[in-house]
């Protein structure tokens, strides 16, 4: 005779016992998850309703993460058109074929001391044995901005 199966814990009671995450990095799972049922959704809309998302959620951000995340949604949107802005993780994306390529993580998402702008392995950003991924974002000068749209330009070559 099998011996009765415990039940599951619930994944609520789990968060509150376990420290493994941090109250941020739970809100974007939480977030990911909706995003990802959203999408499924959308079907063809994706797209559209991608773009109101993400301005959404620069709508949100404290004042110094939005004036970088505005002026690099104009970038991204300019340089790479045929990239899709969608959340990802709570975060502003930009995606082709839906695999992200970059996105922006406001400092104020994780407590971080600076914004990052960062892009994932679909990017084309290979240069040797070793290349950055993620880039610290303090504020942006025309200078910075130039190379920020030859990233966005080469990633999605």
């Amino acid at each position: 005779m099998k011996d009765a199966q415990k039940p599951a814990k619930s994944a609520t009671a789990l968060d509150k016992k376990s420290k493994a995450f941090t109250d941020e990095e739970r809100d974007a799972m939480v977030a990911r998850a909706r995003e990802v049922k959203a999408e499924t959704r959308r079907g063809p809309r994706a797209k559209v309703d991608g773009e109101s998302d993400v301005l959404a959620k620069i709508a949100e951000m404290p004042e110094s993460d939005r004036v970088i995340a505005e002026r690099l949604h104009a970038i991204i949107t300019a340089t790479a058109p045929a990239l899709a802005p969608k959340t990802w993780y709570g975060m502003p994306a930009y995606a082709r074929d839906g695999k992200v390529v970059c996105f922006f993580t406001a400092a104020d998402k994780f407590k971080s001391r600076y914004a990052t702008l960062g892009f994932n392995d679909s990017a084309n950003l290979d240069d040797g044995a070793m290349w950055p991924t993620s880039f610290a974002l303090k504020e942006l000068t025309p200078a910075t901005e130039a190379r920020i749209a030859a990233l966005v330009k080469q990633a999605v070559s």
